[in-house]
């Protein structure tokens, strides 16, 4: 059987060392990567472009996507100005992921979103963000951890009634957290699946399980924590159909 290929969405490194300091470099974690091959599928690290035609012939090679963290998304997108907090944002790789994801759903593939992932998810399908965890007026729980990536700090309860529970079998998991931006409103046609024991929105998936995005990073836990193996085996199941 052909192992399914995962395009994983890459962001760029601006070197600032010698001997080349400005030269952009594309990349993705590592932890990415290894997800995808202890998993069962073909990792396929998909460099930023600005031309909208090549973005779609890079998506004609994938089976699934998975949208990686980073930047803050643009309040723009969300119709709202830049508040203070707000850190730094990208909107040429908001648009560069927004049609990875248009593409892919197009293609009626699986996609997975991580992080920023989930939060660019959302707000493409009409959702909104808290542009920090601080502007919540509800008390809310350390999501920005500065323990090692492998430490899960948190937990999560998960819906019965969702693709993510079946994905991983238990309503309660535990996970790390690296984000200040936070799911505001939820999108009009996606469910919020997982939450934390602050109301925070840990998960989101549409109705037919075809996109889905989680807060944490199940990828910096592929080692450490068996379990957040399934969410990537179910992804390279469902990209092999």
């Amino acid at each position: 059987m052909t192992k399914p290929i995962i395009g994983i969405s890459g962001s760029e490194l601006i070197d600032q060392s010698a001997p080349f300091p400005g030269y952009r470099r594309s990349y993705v974690n590592e932890d990415y990567v290894d997800s995808v091959v202890q998993n069962g599928g073909v990792p396929f690290i998909i460099p930023f472009i600005e031309d909208d035609d090549v973005i779609r012939e890079q998506m004609e090679h994938v089976d699934a996507l998975i949208l990686s963290g980073g930047h803050d998304v643009d309040p723009a997108l969300y119709g709202e100005e830049p508040e203070q907090k707000l850190g730094e944002i990208w909107p040429a790789r908001d648009h560069f992921d927004g049609k990875l994801l248009e593409f892919a759903e197009e293609k009626k593939i699986p996609v997975l979103g991580v992080c920023r992932g989930l939060q660019l998810i959302n707000v493409l399908h009409g959702g909104s963000l808290y542009q920090d965890l601080s502007y919540r007026s509800e008390k809310t729980l350390k999501h920005s951890q500065n323990h090692t990536p492998s430490l899960p700090t948190h937990g999560v309860k998960i819906e019965k009634d969702s693709k993510l529970y079946d994905i991983y079998g238990k309503s309660e998991l535990r996970v790390n957290s690296f984000h200040h931006q936070l799911i505001k409103k939820v999108a009009p046609d996606l469910k919020a699946v997982a939450t934390a024991s602050d109301g925070v929105v840990e998960g989101v998936e549409s109705e037919d399980g075809l996109v889905m995005g989680v807060q944490w990073h199940p990828e910096m836990l592929h080692r450490s924590v068996d379990l957040q193996n399934n969410i990537f085996k179910n992804l390279i199941k469902r990209a092999n159909k």
